[in-house]
C-alpha cells in the first residue's frame, strides 16, 4: 500500500436525488487529503476529476427503466473503468473520490479485471444491492454492488464489457442498517457477508475487521475498499445525501483502517457520498481525510 497513488475524481451526483455530492472531490481535496498521504511519504499523482454531462430536463423526466439518468451514470463510469484500469497497469494503487455511490461501479469494472477474485469491503449503512425491479427511489446510487454481481440492467452490468466483476463469496458488508427487502433476500440468497451494526455493537469493532480480514484473506487475491461517510453515524459525518443514526463512531472506524494498513490487504480504495451542502464545515471530508491517513499507515507513535 505505500506504493503511487493516483487520485481520480467524480463529481457526479446523477445516481441519487439530492444536489451537492458532485462538489466531494472538492471537498476531500480542500481537507488536505494529498497532503495527507504526501505526509506518509507517497507520492501521489492527482489526475483530476472526469467531466460529467448533466441531463437535459427531457431525459431526466423520462427515466429508463425505472432507473434515473441512467445514459449520463453509465458514460461516466465507462471513463472511470478506463482511467483506473490504466493506473492499475502502471501499478499505481488507484483511490477514487466521489461522488455519489454509483461511481464504485466504475471503480469494479476497471479493478476487477486485473484480479482472479477480487475481494470488496462495502463500508456502508445501506446494502446498496437494489436493481430497477426493487429500487423504491431508483436511484442507481442504490445499485452498484448488485450491477457488479451481474444483477440489473444489461447497460449497467456490462460495462467494460464483462460481466459479473465480483463474486457474493468474495464481500464484506460492514456497517449496515438500513437494508431493503428485496436487498435482504438477495443478502440471503446469494450468503453476502453482513456484519450489521447488531454484530458490531455484538462482537466489537476489532473481532469483526479481524473475522472480515481472515474471511478475504483466504480467497482473494486483492481487495478493494468501498467506503461510504453514512456508515458513519451522522454525529460524526453528517455531510452525507442518506444518513441514517445509530452508525459507526470514528474512533471504530479508525480503528477498521488502522487493522486493514495491518493487514496489507486493500489494493484499491474509494471514499464517496460527501456531500458538503449538507455538511458542517467540512467535517465529513475531513474525517475521511483522516481515515485515509489510517488506512495508509498514519499512526500515534
Amino acid at each position: 500500500m505505500k506504493k503511487d497513488i493516483s487520485i481520480i475524481g467524480v463529481p457526479m451526483d446523477l445516481g441519487q436525488s439530492r444536489r451537492g455530492v458532485d462538489m466531494g472531490p472538492s471537498a476531500l481535496r480542500y481537507a488536505g487529503a494529498i497532503e495527507k498521504l504526501e505526509e506518509l511519504d507517497i507520492k501521489v499523482h492527482d489526475l483530476g476529476d472526469i467531466p460529467i454531462n448533466r441531463p437535459s430536463v427531457e431525459q431526466a423526466i423520462n427515466a429508463e427503466n425505472n432507473l434515473k439518468n441512467l445514459d449520463q451514470v453509465i458514460e461516466a463510469n465507462e471513463k472511470l473503468s478506463e482511467m483506473v484500469d490504466k493506473e492499475i497497469q502502471t501499478g499505481n494503487f488507484p483511490l477514487v473520490f466521489g461522488g455519489d455511490h454509483s461511481i464504485a461501479i466504475g471503480s469494479l469494472a476497471g479493478i476487477s479485471k486485473h484480479y482472479e477474485n477480487l475481494g470488496v469491503i462495502w463500508y456502508d449503512a445501506h446494502g446498496d444491492l437494489n436493481s430497477e425491479d426493487t429500487s423504491p427511489s431508483g436511484n442507481i446510487h442504490g445499485m452498484p454492488l448488485a450491477v457488479s454481481l451481474g444483477i440489473g440492467h444489461d447497460r449497467l452490468t456490462n460495462i467494460a464489457a464483462y460481466t459479473p466483476k465480483i463474486k457474493p463469496e468474495n464481500i464484506v458488508i460492514i456497517g449496515a442498517r438500513s437494508l431493503d427487502p428485496g436487498e435482504k433476500g438477495l443478502i440471503k440468497e446469494k450468503g453476502i457477508k453482513v456484519f450489521s451494526m447488531h454484530e458490531i455493537d455484538r462482537m466489537g469493532m476489532p473481532a469483526v475487521m479481524e473475522e472480515a480480514i481472515k474471511y478475504l484473506k483466504e480467497k482473494t487475491d486483492g481487495v478493494h475498499l468501498s467506503l461510504d461517510l453514512d456508515g458513519l453515524d451522522p454525529s460524526e459525518a453528517p455531510g452525507v445525501g442518506t444518513p441514517v443514526i445509530g452508525g459507526l463512531s470514528y474512533r471504530e472506524s479508525h480503528l477498521a483502517m488502522e487493522m486493514l494498513a495491518e493487514a496489507e490487504c486493500i489494493t484499491s480504495a474509494e471514499f464517496v457520498e460527501v456531500n458538503p451542502i449538507l455538511d458542517e464545515k467540512n467535517k465529513t471530508a475531513t474525517t475521511a481525510v483522516a481515515l485515509m491517513g489510517s488506512l495508509f499507515g498514519e499512526k500515534l507513535k
